[in-house]
Protein backbone atom coordinates (compact mmCIF):
# COMPACT_ATOMS: atom_id res chain seq x y z
CA UNK A 1 0.00 0.00 0.00
CA UNK A 2 1.45 3.33 -1.06
CA UNK A 3 1.39 6.14 1.46
CA UNK A 4 1.89 9.87 0.98
CA UNK A 5 5.20 11.19 2.23
CA UNK A 6 7.56 9.49 4.63
CA UNK A 7 7.03 8.23 8.16
CA UNK A 8 8.36 8.96 11.63
CA UNK A 9 8.88 6.27 14.27
CA UNK A 10 6.78 6.91 17.36
CA UNK A 11 7.47 5.97 20.97
CA UNK A 12 5.30 2.83 20.65
CA UNK A 13 7.00 1.81 17.40
CA UNK A 14 4.31 2.97 14.96
CA UNK A 15 5.40 4.12 11.50
CA UNK A 16 3.39 7.35 11.49
CA UNK A 17 2.85 9.20 8.23
CA UNK A 18 2.11 12.86 9.10
CA UNK A 19 0.89 13.52 5.53
CA UNK A 20 -1.22 10.36 5.38
CA UNK A 21 -2.49 9.68 8.88
CA UNK A 22 -4.57 6.65 9.80
CA UNK A 23 -6.65 6.83 12.98
CA UNK A 24 -5.39 3.43 14.16
CA UNK A 25 -1.87 4.89 14.16
CA UNK A 26 -2.80 7.69 16.58
CA UNK A 27 -2.05 6.46 20.08
CA UNK A 28 -2.54 8.36 23.31
CA UNK A 29 0.68 6.84 24.68
CA UNK A 30 2.63 8.38 21.78
CA UNK A 31 0.95 11.74 22.26
CA UNK A 32 1.59 11.76 26.03
CA UNK A 33 5.22 10.71 25.68
CA UNK A 34 6.08 13.12 22.86
CA UNK A 35 4.39 16.10 24.55
CA UNK A 36 6.07 15.26 27.87
CA UNK A 37 9.46 15.30 26.15
CA UNK A 38 8.75 18.54 24.21
CA UNK A 39 9.23 21.91 25.85
CA UNK A 40 7.06 24.99 25.56
CA UNK A 41 8.54 28.26 24.22
CA UNK A 42 10.96 26.22 22.05
CA UNK A 43 12.85 25.38 25.24
CA UNK A 44 13.57 28.96 26.29
CA UNK A 45 11.95 28.75 29.73
CA UNK A 46 14.11 29.16 32.86
CA UNK A 47 13.43 25.50 33.65
CA UNK A 48 12.26 22.81 31.17
CA UNK A 49 8.47 22.87 30.99
CA UNK A 50 6.61 20.38 28.85
CA UNK A 51 3.69 20.72 26.48
CA UNK A 52 2.09 17.80 28.36
CA UNK A 53 2.13 19.79 31.63
CA UNK A 54 0.70 22.81 29.79
CA UNK A 55 -2.06 20.68 28.24
CA UNK A 56 -2.91 19.15 31.62
CA UNK A 57 -3.37 22.66 33.07
CA UNK A 58 -5.54 23.78 30.16
CA UNK A 59 -7.76 20.73 30.70
CA UNK A 60 -8.48 21.92 34.25
CA UNK A 61 -9.00 25.61 33.48
CA UNK A 62 -11.37 25.27 30.52
CA UNK A 63 -15.04 24.36 30.94
CA UNK A 64 -15.38 20.80 32.24
CA UNK A 65 -17.38 19.77 29.15
CA UNK A 66 -14.35 20.81 27.04
CA UNK A 67 -11.67 19.23 29.28
CA UNK A 68 -10.71 16.43 26.86
CA UNK A 69 -10.38 19.01 24.11
CA UNK A 70 -8.23 21.07 26.48
CA UNK A 71 -5.97 18.11 27.21
CA UNK A 72 -5.57 17.30 23.51
CA UNK A 73 -5.53 20.83 22.06
CA UNK A 74 -1.81 20.57 21.19
CA UNK A 75 -1.83 16.85 20.34
CA UNK A 76 -0.77 17.45 16.72
CA UNK A 77 2.52 18.73 18.14
CA UNK A 78 3.33 15.16 19.18
CA UNK A 79 3.79 14.39 15.48
CA UNK A 80 4.62 17.75 13.89
CA UNK A 81 6.35 19.50 16.79
CA UNK A 82 5.57 22.99 18.00
CA UNK A 83 6.17 26.07 15.90
CA UNK A 84 6.30 29.38 17.82
CA UNK A 85 3.27 31.67 17.40
CA UNK A 86 5.22 34.46 15.66
CA UNK A 87 6.27 32.02 12.92
CA UNK A 88 2.86 30.32 12.62
CA UNK A 89 1.33 33.69 11.69
CA UNK A 90 3.58 34.13 8.63
CA UNK A 91 2.06 33.49 5.17
CA UNK A 92 5.09 31.28 4.53
CA UNK A 93 3.66 28.85 7.12
CA UNK A 94 0.23 28.42 5.49
CA UNK A 95 1.03 24.93 4.20
CA UNK A 96 2.31 23.85 7.60
CA UNK A 97 -0.81 25.26 9.26
CA UNK A 98 -2.99 23.28 6.84
CA UNK A 99 -1.04 20.10 7.61
CA UNK A 100 -1.45 20.75 11.35
CA UNK A 101 -5.16 21.46 10.92
CA UNK A 102 -5.71 18.23 8.96
CA UNK A 103 -3.83 16.19 11.54
CA UNK A 104 -5.79 17.82 14.37
CA UNK A 105 -9.01 16.86 12.55
CA UNK A 106 -7.81 13.23 12.48
CA UNK A 107 -7.02 13.41 16.21
CA UNK A 108 -10.44 14.92 16.97
CA UNK A 109 -12.10 12.15 14.96
CA UNK A 110 -10.06 9.48 16.76
CA UNK A 111 -11.07 10.70 20.23
CA UNK A 112 -14.64 11.73 19.44
CA UNK A 113 -14.12 15.48 19.69
CA UNK A 114 -16.05 17.96 17.63
CA UNK A 115 -13.75 19.89 15.35
CA UNK A 116 -13.09 23.52 16.09
CA UNK A 117 -11.39 24.35 19.36
CA UNK A 118 -13.99 25.44 21.94
CA UNK A 119 -13.74 29.03 23.15
CA UNK A 120 -13.19 27.91 26.76
CA UNK A 121 -10.07 26.01 25.62
CA UNK A 122 -8.72 29.06 23.78
CA UNK A 123 -9.27 31.22 26.87
CA UNK A 124 -7.61 28.66 29.17
CA UNK A 125 -4.73 28.24 26.69
CA UNK A 126 -4.13 32.00 26.66
CA UNK A 127 -4.38 32.23 30.46
CA UNK A 128 -1.85 29.39 30.68
CA UNK A 129 0.42 31.35 28.32
CA UNK A 130 0.15 34.44 30.54
CA UNK A 131 0.92 32.34 33.63
CA UNK A 132 3.85 30.56 31.98
CA UNK A 133 5.29 33.86 30.84
CA UNK A 134 5.00 35.27 34.35
CA UNK A 135 6.45 32.20 36.07
CA UNK A 136 8.85 30.61 33.62
CA UNK A 137 10.26 33.26 31.29
CA UNK A 138 12.95 35.85 32.03
CA UNK A 139 11.58 39.14 33.36
CA UNK A 140 11.16 41.84 30.71
CA UNK A 141 9.99 45.23 31.91
CA UNK A 142 8.94 46.21 28.36
CA UNK A 143 6.42 43.39 27.98
CA UNK A 144 3.47 42.09 29.99
CA UNK A 145 2.31 38.53 29.46
CA UNK A 146 -1.11 39.56 30.77
CA UNK A 147 -2.03 40.70 27.24
CA UNK A 148 -2.99 37.03 26.77
CA UNK A 149 -5.36 37.02 29.72
CA UNK A 150 -5.49 36.90 33.48
CA UNK A 151 -2.78 34.56 34.79
CA UNK A 152 -3.77 31.71 37.08
CA UNK A 153 -3.49 32.48 40.79
CA UNK A 154 -1.05 29.70 41.58
CA UNK A 155 2.56 29.55 40.48
CA UNK A 156 3.64 26.89 37.95
CA UNK A 157 6.40 24.54 39.09
CA UNK A 158 7.46 22.41 36.11
CA UNK A 159 7.32 18.64 36.41
CA UNK A 160 9.87 16.17 35.11
CA UNK A 161 8.95 14.67 31.75
CA UNK A 162 8.14 11.38 33.50
CA UNK A 163 5.62 13.02 35.86
CA UNK A 164 4.15 15.06 33.00
CA UNK A 165 3.62 11.93 30.91
CA UNK A 166 2.04 10.07 33.83
CA UNK A 167 -0.30 12.94 34.78
CA UNK A 168 -1.31 13.46 31.14
CA UNK A 169 -2.26 9.78 30.80
CA UNK A 170 -4.07 9.77 34.17
CA UNK A 171 -6.06 12.86 33.14
CA UNK A 172 -6.93 11.25 29.80
CA UNK A 173 -8.17 8.09 31.53
CA UNK A 174 -10.19 10.16 34.02
CA UNK A 175 -11.86 12.14 31.22
CA UNK A 176 -12.56 9.07 29.08
CA UNK A 177 -14.01 7.24 32.10
CA UNK A 178 -16.20 10.31 32.88
CA UNK A 179 -17.55 10.43 29.34
CA UNK A 180 -18.43 6.71 29.45
CA UNK A 181 -20.75 7.27 32.45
Amino acid sequence: MNRIGDWIMTYTGVHFYPLDCRQEEIRIEDIAHALACSNRFTGHTKTPYSIAHHSWLVSYYCDHKDALWGLLHDASEAYLHDIPRPLKKLPLMNHYSLLESNLMQDICDKFGLGYGQPESVTIADNRALATEGRDLMPYDETFSWSIYGRPFGEHITPWSWQIAEQKFLERFKELIDDSAK
